[in-house]
């Protein structure tokens, strides 16, 4: 009798939602991506080098990233929550509590303005950092650039968002837990801080300052880490596209002494047309305290990049790529005892 009582309550509450006009306002989305890589190093335990979390398991038929998304979005309130599998929530979130580790995002926001475009969200938000995601089909080249594996992809905290009614400006403050933390690391009491100023001053120029301020570091140091990144997408005509980003931080990399690391990274991209795309990525990144990027070499980090990349749009959902990518790094770097490290990667992404 429970059963039959609980199970009519089901379907009556089922249908006083469906009867609800802001369902209308709900979508589902899904994401997946699938990749073969390999890395010429030939890698024992299978794993690319440390400073890459994407695309990361060499010679094997892997997903980098499974997901599936709800959005609610109404006149006043907003909301989002998505849930991952693959290769960058196994890596990326390898430090989160176990829970967190599918959470892509999760947050909701409520709009404090009638007359302006004044938001307030709250939880997992994606990243205000960087012009490259974890989804690797919004992202010009397949695999990311070191400078956007080693930065923030996702924060956690309290977004004040606001946009121009023409949408060319954009400007967002923020508190969050942390450099990338959903859970927040003991012994930090103090909030970390986060700023980014998005300008469109046309359609084809797009500028982009984004910055950090707070800490990352688990002891009695008293660090402070300051961070800054900006970027520059330009529409150089109907086919060529350019992106050109630098990054540049400083924090202690030992119980008195500050260091900086710093990145460039340009990329130009050609559509010859509606279904056939090529990049081409230069980068450098330079951590030589080592300060994000933990290596046995005494002398830090220093790795130039360059990857070329050949996408296909089979159809409006699904679309194929291919990209080479060679590493040449300062010091003998690499798990064959080389300067130079040189890898292939192919996937298929679907969004439904």
């Amino acid at each position: 009798m429970k059963r039959i009582l609980l199970t009519v309550l089901v379907f009556r509450t089922v249908s006083l939602f469906a009867q609800d006009d802001s369902l209308k306002n709900l979508t589902f989305s899904a994401y997946a991506e699938l990749y073969y890589s390999y890395d010429f190093a030939k890698p024992a335990n299978h794993e690319k080098p440390d400073f890459i979390y994407n695309h990361k398991r060499h010679n094997e038929i892997n997903a980098n990233l499974i997901l599936l998304k709800t959005n609610y979005s109404g006149a006043n309130v907003r909301a989002n929550l998505g849930l991952m599998a693959g290769n960058y929530s196994r890596y990326n979130l390898s430090s989160e509590p176990e829970w967190a580790r599918h959470l892509y995002e999760a947050n909701i926001g409520i709009k404090l303005s009638r007359g302006q475009n004044l938001w307030l969200d709250a939880g997992i938000l994606p990243s205000h950092i960087g012009f490259e995601s974890a989804i690797s089909a919004d992202c010009w080249n397949l695999t990311r650039s070191i400078l956007a594996e080693n930065s923030p992809y996702y924060e956690t905290g309290i977004k004040l968002g606001y946009s121009t009614k023409k949408g060319n400006l954009n400007l967002t403050f923020l508190v969050l837990n942390g450099w990338q933390r959903i859970k927040k690391l003991n012994l930090v009491q103090k909030p970390s801080l986060g700023i980014q100023i998005n300008y469109k001053p046309s359609e084809k120029l797009l500028l982009n300052y984004s910055n950090f301020t707070g800490t990352d570091i688990q002891n009695n140091f008293n660090a402070l880490r300051t961070f800054h990144n900006l970027y520059m997408q330009f529409e150089v005509s109907k086919k060529v596209g350019m992106i050109a980003g630098f990054d540049i931080g400083r924090d202690k990399y030992n119980s008195t002494d500050y260091g900086i690391w710093y990145s460039p990274a340009l990329i130009m991209r050609y559509s010859a047309n509606e279904r056939v795309k090529l990049a081409i990525r230069g980068e450098y990144y330079n951590d030589k305290n080592r300060i994000i990027i933990a290596t046995n070499n005494l002398y830090g980090l220093r790795v130039s990049g360059l990857s070329g990349n050949f996408d296909y749009q089979i159809n409006k959902k699904l679309q194929f790529r291919i990209e080479g990518k060679v590493y040449h790094a300062g010091e003998r770097d690499f798990s064959n005892n080389s300067a130079e490290n040189y890898s292939l990667t192919t996937n298929m992404t679907i969004k439904l």
